[in-house]
């Protein structure tokens, strides 16, 4: 396997992609607070640069390998969307031509905004052949392949959204951090940060009950793989497996939490009611881990939430509001 990143890679990467990424804002519901007894921060990452915080990760690994290697001739990546999107930003801002693969289920929003990046898309009917067109293509001389998330840079990169939030957030004492988790990636670069930061914190992941790989590899202690496409409102979290890497990270985390479509179609639209921003499933998810560990913590506690993205298809708005939750406010047990 390969070498694990540590702290001082998120802050190298934090210094390299400084420039090419937007300083996202820290949000807060203070009627959110007053129902719960409780203060929840959102790292709003829906408003980053491609709309998640996918661009962190790709800029990082593109500009690191650019500084020991000189430009490719052609980047690669495999995605079911945000990814896509990131490196096919990253690689237009170079000049470099991107070929994105992935499933014929990807959102049509994410799909459109990377082709209008100017990469190109190859679709498969699984995850798995995408993963498996994607590695072949790598094998041509001059071609680099960005992966989504099992990789030091990438995890680095994601990182920089966690050590950046608890840089904003400096006057509040967080008791703990939580990330949805698809690959591990981003929730891989909140550990290693917010262990750095703030040890005491505890770092929590979330995934859906419809692809949960990562909670059943938690489980059993090894990596577990999806035998079928999963079925979730929280597309960025469908991933049929988590890596090598992300793995050694997602042992050692504090909690993990697995949440039904239910809860993400309830937590999408109160989000996105109550902080008056487009947020994606994937991350409106986290929040009801967040409430799950706190039904069990004494009053008072701050929280931080990762809102990873903000790229929606007009299908997936459309189940998510197919009932109407705003009716039941969100309280604690």
């Amino acid at each position: 396997m390969a070498t694990l990143p540590e702290f001082t890679d998120v802050q190298a990467a934090y210094e390299r992609i400084k420039a090419h990424v937007t300083q996202t804002p820290v949000v807060t519901s203070s009627l959110l607070n007053a129902w719960l007894g409780h203060t929840v921060l959102f790292k709003a990452e829906c408003l980053q640069r491609t709309g998640s915080f996918k661009l962190r990760g790709a800029t990082n690994f593109l500009h690191h390998y650019c500084q020991t290697h000189g430009l490719p001739e052609k980047i690669v990546a495999n995605s079911s969307g945000n990814h896509a999107q990131a490196v096919a930003y990253a690689g237009s801002m170079l000049n470099i031509p991107v070929d994105i693969y992935s499933t014929e289920s990807i959102s049509p929003i994410k799909a459109a905004a990377t082709q209008d990046y100017g990469a190109k898309l190859h679709l498969f009917p699984t995850r798995l052949e995408a993963d498996a067109a994607v590695a072949a293509a790598a094998e041509t001389e001059g071609v680099l392949w960005i992966p989504p998330f099992n990789h030091a840079d990438i995890i680095a990169g994601q990182g920089t959204a966690v050590l950046e939030a608890i840089t904003q957030t400096s006057e509040h004492t967080i008791n703990a951090v939580f990330t949805p988790c698809g690959g591990g990636g981003l929730t891989s670069g909140a550990l290693l940060t917010t262990r750095a930061l703030i040890p005491e914190a505890q770092i929590i992941g979330v995934e859906p009950q419809n692809a949960n790989d990562a909670s059943i590899s938690l489980q059993q202690g090894s990596i577990y793989t999806l035998p079928a496409p999963a079925q979730t409102l929280a597309d960025g979290a469908a991933t049929p497996a988590v890596g090598d890497i992300t793995f050694e990270f997602l042992q050692q985390l504090d909690g993990f939490y697995e949440v039904n479509e239910t809860q993400i179609a309830y937590w999408t639209q109160w989000l996105q009611h109550l902080l008056k921003l487009h947020i994606e499933p994937t991350c409106c998810m986290t929040m009801a881990g967040a409430v799950a560990w706190l039904t069990d913590q004494p009053k008072g506690q701050t929280v931080l939430v990762m809102l990873s993205g903000g790229n929606i298809a007009t299908s997936t708005m459309q189940q998510i509001y197919a009932v109407d939750y705003l009716t039941q406010p969100p309280y604690l047990d």
